[in-house]
């Protein structure tokens, strides 16, 4: 019996005090009014009662359109969500009766009040535009880091550990979809081949790989006109185009084909392809999935990154082409010859400049012959 009296007690004193606020705030209410509008739910319940917010003297009560007072409680007893954007805002009271409203002004306004602050720090942290700012950049900082630093220590590593059928497939599929889409048969006459064919093994059994890892092929350039250029696994393509332009000079285009041979000993192509890849997953790392086929990469495209290299490369090339033309007791500097002629045939007196990937041909030209003297100067020092 003393229990049962002991909870009707308690019920009467929660009772009591719910009945003192509400008290206190049907006094509060014809003296503020409403402080906002919104909607009032029960516990478990979706359906909304339209109701208004009434705050005075620390006592936060929803009142209904006829005056009904449907929650009350002080201030701090009420949960109050975070400013979101425009995502409507919910009181929610010790009775576990709720108000929304997509009033936040009034509600900012009514936490200001109280605890000195306004809006929830999401919400201040998705206008705060600086922030943004600061954060957009730190992320290009971030990429920026990973691209000048880890993209190329990973480059050398995958280098360091690519098999060889890696090189070979890469090769097979660009030279087939070049001989498919640009290249044509060669055209030159078997005595053009042969000088040509004869200087290049010279040159290939005094090379770091030996005259076994390399493979001297003729196509006619088509569009692509007089080039050279080498695969990753040692096939060297040159085109009659070139060969025509030489008009004859042999030594020349050995010069030529000594450049594409450092190109393959340096492994200037598997850098570029890995080089490549390495971007493109940092790209996927900051927008996503940009699609495409590793296998495609690897068979199909990544060979023809072999045509185009950095400035870096193309001078350590250049410097490979004077020591290998040395080394088999040809003219060193005849490289030199080829770049003049570029010069001279195609017009290409342009310096280099900061936005260019490629040294300019006067400036080669003017390498090649430096250090060719330079090697000459340092073979009569030593005899």
């Amino acid at each position: 019996m003393s229990a049962r009296f002991s909870r009707i007690s308690r019920t009467a004193v929660r009772l009591s005090v719910r009945n003192s606020w509400i008290s206190k705030v049907s006094i509060l209410v014809s003296d503020m009014g409403k402080l906002t509008t919104g909607l009032w739910y029960r516990e478990g319940s979706s359906a909304g009662r339209g109701a208004s917010l009434v705050f005075a003297d620390d006592a936060v009560s929803v009142v209904a359109v006829d005056g009904t007072i449907l929650s009350a409680a002080a201030f701090g007893q009420i949960g109050i969500s975070d400013r979101v954007g425009s995502i409507p805002r919910r009181l929610t009271y010790p009775d576990r009766t709720s108000f929304e409203t997509m009033d936040n002004d009034a509600i900012d306004a009514l936490v200001a009040a109280q605890k000195g602050r306004s809006a929830g720090w999401i919400h201040r942290l998705e206008r705060f535009h600086p922030r943004l700012l600061v954060l957009v950049l730190l992320t290009f900082a971030f990429a920026f880091s990973i691209y000048r630093f880890a993209v190329p220590a990973l480059v050398e590593v995958a280098v360091l550990v690519t098999p060889p059928v890696v090189p070979a497939l890469m090769s097979k599929g660009t030279l087939q979809t070049l001989d498919t889409t640009v290249f044509s048969q060669s055209t030159l006459t078997d005595a053009d081949k042969a000088g040509l064919k004869d200087g290049f093994e010279k040159l290939a059994a005094k090379s770091g790989l030996g005259a076994g890892g390399f493979n001297l092929n003729f196509r006619d350039g088509g569009i692509i006109g007089p080039n050279a250029f080498a695969l990753p696994d040692g096939t060297v393509v040159i085109t009659d185009q070139l060969v025509k332009l030489a008009d004859g000079d042999t030594e020349m285009l050995l010069g030529v084909l000594a450049h594409e041979i450092g190109h393959v000993e340096l492994k200037h192509s598997l850098r570029q392809l890995y080089r490549a890849a390495g971007v493109a997953g940092l790209i996927m790392l900051i927008g996503g999935d940009i699609g495409g086929s590793t296998h495609d990469v690897l068979v199909q495209g990544g060979g023809l990154l072999a045509l185009s290299y950095s400035r870096a490369d193309e001078s350590a090339a250049d410097r490979h082409s004077v020591e290998l033309m040395q080394k088999a007791g040809f003219d060193p500097a005849a490289i030199a010859r080829f770049f003049a002629l570029v010069e001279d045939k195609l017009n290409d007196h342009s310096p280099t400049s900061m936005l260019e990937t490629h040294p300019g041909t006067p400036e080669r030209r003017k390498m090649v012959l430096d250090y060719a003297g330079e090697l000459k100067a340092r073979a009569g020092t030593s005899n």
